[in-house]
């Protein structure tokens, strides 16, 4: 379990997402510890300022790599590839923080400053695309965490599983916060030949200060813009994610981001309403009590509740969308500009044509 002390980048202040390392709902003990006493308790006694949290990373002797999704009604694909689990950027509201405590770790701090890395992923890939029972399906990264997580840049678990899905030309699209993406344009580009690969990135906001408190680790907006400009000026698609859209806090912006992205190059768009099952309640709630005036915090709330059948999350309100007259004014606000920015083209699927199984010989077996 290597420690990595200089991991997380020199900034002001905590540079975290989350303020808490609330319990795991799965463990029969229960403590808080906020970030605060962490902080507290890791500075130096000649110092004033707080030393960073070292960030851990620890290996996943996983036998498989890709992994068939649940399917639910709003989720378009059946196969994952992910090599981390974790994520350094530390977006407060990431609806994956709950996974990481099927690892015994909290869904705060924990989520950002302990990191499962998957070494072997890259053999293992090559090994299950050689397999004959493997027809080719499209495969996402970055479906739990981003792949271009700062630690990528170091590991290059993703660099190298993307240059055996290239050989392949393997259908593959990813998520992405951060501007690493372009460390691997020409894997997508290669990928985009064949019609075989597509980037999507996510923002949120257009306001650097806001994205710095919400995203603390991940690509500013205008990096993100500027990755969506390069990737489409190198005939890669692009699409945007503008997720999660938050009521009474980025809502007003969904206009000002789609013409952006536009501008940039991306040919479609996406939303989804802030979710917040499990602990990321807590985690939320305490971010909006220190980053946002607490009148406006009572109304970020409200609305929430609003869109959730008056409670922070609810499992039958439509998934991703929510319900009632505010999620419906987003929906329709969002489909509006759309039309107007030209980014409702739907995209054709991902073409396995070209696929042939690497190193040109067919394994046997499963």
């Amino acid at each position: 379990m290597p420690e990595l002390p200089d991991a997380l980048p020199h900034a002001p202040g905590h540079r975290r997402g989350a303020g808490l390392n609330p319990a795991n709902r799965f463990e029969s003990a229960r403590f808080f510890l906020d970030g605060d006493e962490l902080d507290r308790q890791h500075t130096d006694g000649e110092r004033a300022d707080p030393k960073r949290i070292s960030l851990t990373v620890y290996p996943d002797a996983t036998q498989t790599i890709i992994n068939r999704v649940q399917k639910t009604s709003d989720i378009p694909f059946d196969w994952t590839v992910n090599p981390y689990r974790g994520c350094e950027h530390g977006c407060i509201y990431c609806f994956a923080r709950p996974y990481h405590e099927y690892l015994g770790f909290s869904s705060g701090l924990d989520f950002e400053t302990k990191l499962v890395a998957k070494h072997d992923a890259p053999d293992l890939l090559k090994r299950e695309l050689g397999k004959p029972r493997w027809k080719a399906e499209h495969i996402v990264m970055s479906a739990i965490t981003d792949v271009y997580q700062p630690i990528e840049a170091n590991l290059q678990l993703t660099r190298r599983c993307l240059e055996i899905m290239a050989e392949a030309r393997q259908p593959v699209s990813t998520m992405t916060k951060g501007a690493l993406v372009l460390r691997d344009i020409d894997l997508w580009q290669e990928l985009a030949r064949h019609d075989a690969g597509r980037v999507t990135v996510t923002i949120v906001t257009l306001d650097a200060q806001l994205a710095k408190n919400l995203e603390p680790r991940a690509a500013a907006p205008a990096q993100r813009l500027r990755v969506i400009r390069k990737l489409a000026d190198a005939g890669i698609p692009v699409t945007v994610n503008i997720a999660p859209v938050i009521p009474g806090l980025t809502d007003v912006e969904v206009p000002r981001i789609l013409e952006a992205i536009a501008d940039a190059g991306a040919t479609g768009v996406a939303w989804v309403l802030l979710r917040l099952p499990y602990q990321i309640k807590a985690l939320f709630l305490d971010w909006l009590q220190t980053h946002v005036h607490p009148d406006r915090a009572k109304h970020v709330e409200s609305l929430l509740r609003q869109a959730h059948f008056g409670k922070l999350y609810h499992a039958a309100s439509k998934r991703g969308r929510g319900r009632g007259p505010i999620a419906e004014q987003i929906a329709r606000n969002f489909a509006v500009f759309k039309r107007r920015y030209r980014l409702d083209n739907a995209h054709a699927p991902l073409s396995n044509a070209a696929f042939r199984r690497p190193g040109g010989q067919m394994s046997f077996g499963w």
